[in-house]
């Protein structure tokens, strides 16, 4: 088969590699659209160690089932395999469970090739008339999903009623944003500093949009609800100033590892942190069914192109020239 891989950090090669080799009760799924995430960009920038060279990234996919149970369905797929009978697995946060693999992790190749192999049980299948392109965004999408369930149930007041910030205007903080919108919030602001990303954003919701300076510029403490969708040093201090007495803040990005909290602030006007990795199996079925019945909006702010030209993508990416929150790459 046909692959994108990541040989070197900021090296991919586009060549032949061995189809994978299906485990009992895997199915073997022929790719048809596959997204780019952030932690793509982490491991191909050679910051991530868990993904190290040479590998297959990509784990935003949907396709349709050649091989395994369901053969032939169209399915989007949930990449995060777990054991199905720790205590994380049995308490439905399989999200947590200790021997968790994802595609695009080892031992797992990921989906930027033109087959993948996944367990049957995380995959959904996907109703005629919605497009791989759309189908495919359910994983990206649920992680805001996941987060904005997880902020909910820690907040004071109802999300009808809250005043919410999402940073951030790429797939995650977009996503965040329209998950908070799908789940009942009315008031919701996404910040966002690449103004390339702007007319993308106004087009997906009905959402105010201010610049990260505006929202720093501020009285402190005028959000209930802040969600980093970014995750670096200075989104995590925004959120820290940001937030009111009392509200929370839900991290969701992993742009770097240290800095930005206000520790003092959050203890002495308690305010509430929340990691929220990944998502449940249960959030990615819901993500995919409000995909599937418009919850989430038309979906149509994502840039398409081929897998094999996925190279010149990242690059764009890295360089500031995309302007979709979200790169679709199609084998």
């Amino acid at each position: 088969m046909k692959a994108l891989v990541y040989t070197a950090p900021r090296s991919l090669e586009w060549r032949d590699e061995l189809p994978p080799v299906l485990q009992s009760g895997e199915c073997l799924v022929r790719v048809e659209a596959v997204g780019i995430c952030g932690s793509d960009m982490h491991a191909y920038l050679g910051h991530d160690e868990r993904r190290p060279a040479p590998l297959i990234l990509g784990h935003e996919a949907a396709g349709v089932v050649v091989e395994g149970p369901g053969t032939g369905r169209r399915v989007t797929v949930n990449p995060l395999a777990t054991c199905g009978s720790c205590r994380a697995c049995k308490a439905g946060r399989n999200n947590l469970c200790p021997s968790r693999q994802i595609l695009s992790m080892m031992p797992r190749q990921g989906a930027f090739a033109e087959l993948i192999a996944i367990p049957a049980e995380n995959l959904v299948e996907i109703p005629d008339g919605v497009s791989f392109e759309k189908a495919c965004m359910a994983e990206p999408l649920a992680c805001g999903w996941h987060g904005v369930r997880l902020g909910a149930g820690a907040l004071d007041l109802p999300l009808a009623k809250a005043k919410c910030l999402v940073i951030g205007g790429g797939a995650i903080g977009l996503g965040a944003a329209l998950a908070l919108k799908a789940q009942g919030a009315g008031d919701v602001t996404i910040s966002e500093a690449n103004e390339r990303r702007l007319p993308a954003i106004r087009s997906a919701g009905d959402f105010t949009v201010a610049s990260p300076d505006a929202v720093m510029a501020a009285d402190p403490g005028a959000y209930d609800v802040v969600i980093d969708g970014v995750g670096f040093s200075a989104t995590r201090a925004t959120a820290s100033r940001a937030v009111r007495p009392g509200g929370v803040i839900i991290h969701i990005g992993l742009g770097d590892a240290q800095g930005g909290l206000d520790i003092r602030r959050m203890t002495l006007q308690e305010i509430t942190f929340i990691g929220a990795y990944t998502y449940t199996p249960r959030d990615f079925r819901d993500t995919a069914a409000a995909i599937f019945d418009g919850r989430l909006g038309a979906l149509d702010w994502s840039e398409i192109r081929p897998l094999e030209d996925g190279a010149s993508a990242f690059s764009d990416i890295l360089d500031g020239r995309a302007a979709a929150p979200k790169i679709i790459l199609k084998p």
